[in-house]
């Protein structure tokens, strides 16, 4: 017993130290709600995927049928583009996703916009828009299971940046 809660401490401190580090693998396994917490208690090191995800918000959310972004949208994407000016390595595409209601064409032509406004939010926000792609999903894709209640449709009508 001795043996096997020696061996369980040493590899939960060196699960620990590999957090501490800046390493994708370490976002990875931190960033990916794994349950470790790094020894300095941050879950990510700044300047990763999961710092962006984590601390800055990777979502805009729309209105039904709109592809104009909201004042929390616009909140996220001045955080989004400080970030970015900070991390200019950093390309990004912004994948445009729908709900299920509507053609599948309207929709691809709806996540579209939702991507383009993003987009031209953070051109104005001083982000060059040779790091920007659009992709757009429509409903083909769905963020979460789209079981028709209100909750579902809200979380696929959303505009999310992805790093590069």
């Amino acid at each position: 017993m001795r043996l096997y809660m020696t061996t369980l401490l040493a590899a939960s401190a060196l699960a620990l130290a590999a957090c501490g580090s800046t390493t994708d693998e370490c976002v990875d396994t931190c960033g990916q709600g794994s349950g470790i917490v790094p020894v300095d208690s941050t879950p990510c090191a700044t300047g990763t995927v999961a710092d962006f995800v984590e601390n800055v918000g990777d979502r805009v959310f729309f209105d039904f049928d709109r592809s104009d972004v909201r004042p929390d949208g616009m909140a996220t994407l001045q955080r989004q583009a400080a970030w970015l000016g900070q991390h200019s390595h950093f390309a990004v595409t912004i994948n445009g996703h729908c709900d299920k209601r509507g053609s599948v064409e309207y929709n691809l032509a709806l996540g579209e916009r939702r991507g383009n406004a993003a987009m031209q939010q953070l051109v104005a926000l001083g982000v060059n828009p040779a790091r920007i792609k659009i992709v757009s999903y429509g409903k083909n894709q769905p963020v979460v299971e789209q079981d028709g209640s209100a909750w579902a449709f809200q979380q696929n009508r959303v505009a999310i940046t992805v790093l590069d």
